[in-house]
């Protein structure tokens, strides 16, 4: 069985948006492959983010959290067809793991209270087994992954695919709905198994899953990407160029950044059908010329004599710093020739 979301993120049940969101960021930091190393950090990595695709969205949640890992396979219209099919909806799980007790779970509610079991439930109503005197019945529900890239999640639209099955390939249309994240699914109605007799057929699912990108990094809706800038523009401020998956943008780097230093482009990160967009940050990555010229070489020598900036020194106070920087300046000989 596939771990419990919540354990993955180290967050408990009742944990809030907040802390799910910060809880996925802590963990994809550490584990991200670009990062670590470890040969097993990218399926940990992949792990976590299942885990946030499903519990950042309430209504994935809320699913996940009624039916436990086996969610994907119960139909959006569970109750409907419960209802239409016997009447039995409604109710919560009991049984097992983090859902309920040691076996499946068992479903709650109908038949004078007595607990139906998921499996017979499913398979008498889905497809899965005979029905009860052999009646029609809806066809089971189906999944099938569909890999995109970042750029092609952020833009959707229109798309045409093909899956392989027991009666060979398949051609579908596919509207891909702007701004789709990892593990979210689209619904293709009545494209699943079908159903006996006069019962409809099920739906076919695709799970989102986004291929690993060279420059972007999502976490949730929000999207990061490495910004190279030189030491000057660093150090003094500039507005550069940066390129998301939704174009170019521009972005204001405040005087005295270091690498390291993150800066918000509000909106720019995946779209969200009904709602705010995420957000676009730009992580500074301070570079240096790989083959300085002898002028480049000459005014980096001439900037290391007249600094008194260390990096590796405790950080202090402005007034600190100035005083240091006056008197390393009084005592510099080009300094002492200019006051003569």
């Amino acid at each position: 069985m596939a771990r419990d979301y919540y354990e993955v993120l180290g967050v408990p049940r009742t944990a809030d948006a907040a802390e799910i969101q910060q809880a996925f960021r802590t963990l994809a930091r550490r584990h991200h492959p670009d990062i670590n190393r470890d040969p097993a950090a990218e399926e940990r990595f992949k792990e976590i983010n299942e885990a946030y695709g499903v519990l950042a969205d309430p209504d994935t949640r809320a699913r996940y959290d009624r039916f436990g890992p086996d969610f994907r396979q119960v139909p959006e219209d569970y109750d409907e067809r419960v209802a239409a099919a016997g009447g039995f909806g409604g109710g919560g799980w009991s049984g097992g793991g983090p859902f309920g007790g040691k076996g499946g779970g068992r479903r709650e509610g109908g038949f004078g209270g007595s607990g139906v079991d998921f499996e017979d439930l499913f398979g008498d109503l889905f497809g899965g087994r005979a029905g009860r005197g052999g009646g029609p019945a809806p066809g089971a529900d189906q999944e099938a992954e569909l890999t995109l890239t970042v750029e092609e999640a952020h833009r959707g639209g229109r798309r045409r695919i093909t899956l392989g099955g027991p009666g060979g390939e398949r051609g579908y249309d596919v509207n891909i709905p702007a701004g789709v994240i990892d593990g979210q699914r689209i619904r293709l109605a009545g494209e699943g198994g079908r159903g006996r007799g006069p019962g409809a057929a099920g739906d076919l699912y695709l799970v989102v899953r986004l291929a690993p990108h060279p420059r972007y990094r999502l976490t949730g809706r929000d999207v990061h990407v490495d910004l190279p800038v030189t030491p000057w523009e660093a150090a003094l401020g500039a507005t550069v160029p940066v390129t998301g998956p939704g174009g170019a943008a521009k972005v204001q780097v405040p005087p005295g950044s270091s690498t390291g230093r993150r800066l918000r482009l509000r909106g720019e990160g995946m779209p969200r059908p009904r709602g705010s967009a995420g957000d676009l940050y730009a992580e500074i990555r301070v570079m240096v010329p790989p083959e300085a010229t002898a002028r480049e070489r000459e005014l980096f020598e001439e900037l290391a004599a007249v600094s008194a900036f260390d990096p590796r020194a405790p950080r202090d106070s402005a007034d600190a710093r100035d005083s240091r920087n006056r008197s390393r300046n009084s005592q510099d000989p080009r300094n002492r020739r200019e006051q003569t």
